[in-house]
């Protein structure tokens, strides 16, 4: 299905959150998502389903000062 990924139309086979993040190569990292604009906890995503055109942000934190 096609969802847009931070900005960018991305084709995913993935129906899961969590799911999408594996696919798109996020593993186990420690990063903040939101699905159209609603921040989601890391414990729901694997219940959280996407739809084709779904919006997702995924933020990864950085280290500066």
């Amino acid at each position: 299905m096609k969802i847009t990924v931070n900005g960018t139309a991305t084709e995913v086979r993935a129906e899961t959150l969590a799911a999408v993040l594996d696919e798109l190569g996020y593993g186990d990292a420690r990063v903040a998502t939101a699905l159209n604009e609603d921040f989601v906890p890391a414990t729901t995503r694997g219940e959280t389903t996407l739809s084709p055109g779904d919006r997702v942000e995924i933020v990864a934190p950085r280290q500066g000062g």
